[in-house]
């Protein structure tokens, strides 16, 4: 395999003044993170069909090559297509059809699970709940980390970059050898997938942590492997994003399913939606003819009157001044439409002229209904969740409420740190269900 030397490519920084792979990445105007992987001992730059080629005419790759300048077409289009690369595979072939009611559902032992991606743990301690211990947690958030230890002390916190876990393999951190854990769960970053489709695609460094993902997918072999992301993903460059995944999960050898998930079926209060795709490894589904199934609705919504009742003091965020003074006008359940005309307009700004949509500006939230997507500042323009009584953002300890954390959940950061770790976790009891849905399958193999 061709790697990329970075001891040569050090030699070649010092010729050129550049100190610092920081200094390189900005030279090359991309993330520090993208020349990471171009670096990693994973990444190869030359394709294997070219290798397989050298292999075939017994020679190597220098004595076949040359150099050819390409010009681009002036539309900013790719000169060419990688045929093979854009071989889609269908998406709904793989949805999810079968549910199960998993409230009763009891783990038949204890199952072994490693998770990625860890952030606050809310996907963490849902699992745990469903009766999964785990044996690390992989997160790079040095606050998210500080979260995770605060409040599980015993847990194996791994802080460090994925690229890198996957360099020393995933192995060298947990005491468990390939094949025998249970379930590999984590979702990567929704950040993930901002620029896939659009030049390197999913080789872009933002769109490389399901890359990573996979690698650790294959460095443990899990029986089962739990893929949560955002419900942009389905529908995401054409559904191809998601075909490329479901191939790559398949091609590793998994049975893999996925489905869109609602936060509300699941006893939480908000309409939060997130994209499960599940894999049980192929010589288990032949061995016990297993059919993964997801969790059936509870068949009740929660509301925030539900949720908010004798809710701990905690810390807030507050809004400006004039921002207060157009919410203070807003009744609860609604949003900038009840607004005077002037004042919706003047706080609208352009956003005023586009007409229709954009319910979120100005939105107070209602007793009666369920919590809007909390996002990771609330009170963020565009995305306003205000308390239905009182002028203001709901409390860290509101916000956690409605992600469906314990009270005993602990955030051991800044407040706004806090609302962006609880913004970004999978709500707790969400996580239950799908992990009761897959202990339903796991018990299938005992």
């Amino acid at each position: 395999m061709y790697i990329i030397s970075k001891d040569k490519v050090r030699l070649h920084m010092n010729k050129k003044g550049i100190n610092t792979q920081k200094e390189l990445a900005e030279h090359m105007s991309i993330s520090k993170n993208q020349l990471s992987m171009l670096l990693s001992t994973h990444f190869n730059p030359i394709k294997s069909s070219a290798l397989k080629l050298c292999e075939a005419l017994g020679t190597n790759l220098e004595e076949i090559i040359e150099y050819v300048q390409t010009e681009m077409p002036v539309d900013g289009t790719e000169p060419f297509e990688n045929k093979e690369q854009n071989e889609q595979i269908n998406v709904e072939a793989y949805k999810g059809q079968g549910f199960v009611e998993v409230r009763e559902i009891k783990a038949l032992k204890e199952y072994s699970c490693v998770e990625l991606f860890a952030g606050a743990g809310g996907l963490a301690l849902g699992l745990e709940k469903a009766g999964f211990h785990t044996k690390g947690l992989v997160e790079i958030d040095k606050l998210a980390c500080q979260t995770l230890r605060k409040n599980r002390p015993n847990w194996n916190i791994i802080e460090k970059d994925i690229i890198q876990v996957v360099d020393d393999g995933i192995i060298s951190y947990i005491n468990i050898s390939k094949g025998e854990l249970d379930l590999l769960s984590g979702g990567y970053p929704c950040q993930a997938f901002s620029y896939a489709g659009k030049k390197m695609g999913l080789a872009d460094a933002r769109g490389t942590m399901f890359h990573y993902y996979s690698q650790v997918l294959k460095q443990l072999m899990p029986k089962m492997f739990l893929a949560e992301n955002v419900r942009g993903l389905v529908s995401h460059d054409g559904g191809r994003t998601l075909s490329l995944m479901l191939k790559v999960f398949s091609e590793i050898g998994y049975s893999v399913k996925w489905h869109l998930l609602r936060a509300l079926d699941y006893g939480v209060a908000q309409k939060r939606e997130r994209i499960a795709i599940v894999g049980i490894r192929n010589d288990l589904v032949d061995k016990f003819n297993l059919i993964y199934s997801f969790p059936e609705p509870y068949g009740y919504e929660l509301t925030l009157r539900d949720v908010l009742k004798d809710v701990p003091k905690s810390d807030g965020e507050k809004y400006p001044e004039s921002k207060r003074k157009v919410l203070e006008l807003v009744p609860p359940g609604g949003y900038w439409r009840d607004l005077p005309e002037d004042i919706a307009r003047a706080f609208m700004g352009k956003s005023y002229y586009s007409g229709g949509g954009r319910t979120g500006m100005a939105r107070r939230m209602s007793w009666d209904e369920p919590s809007l997507t909390l996002t990771c500042s609330p009170a963020q323009k565009q995305t306003e969740r205000c308390h239905p009584d009182e002028t203001r953002p709901f409390t860290v300890r509101e916000y956690a409420r409605i992600q469906s954390f314990p009270d005993t959940w602990e955030f051991d950061c800044s407040t706004s740190n806090a609302y962006k770790q609880i913004g970004n976790a999978v709500p707790v009891h969400m996580a239950k269900a799908i992990g009761l849905s897959i202990v339903n399958t796991l018990n299938h193999m005992i």
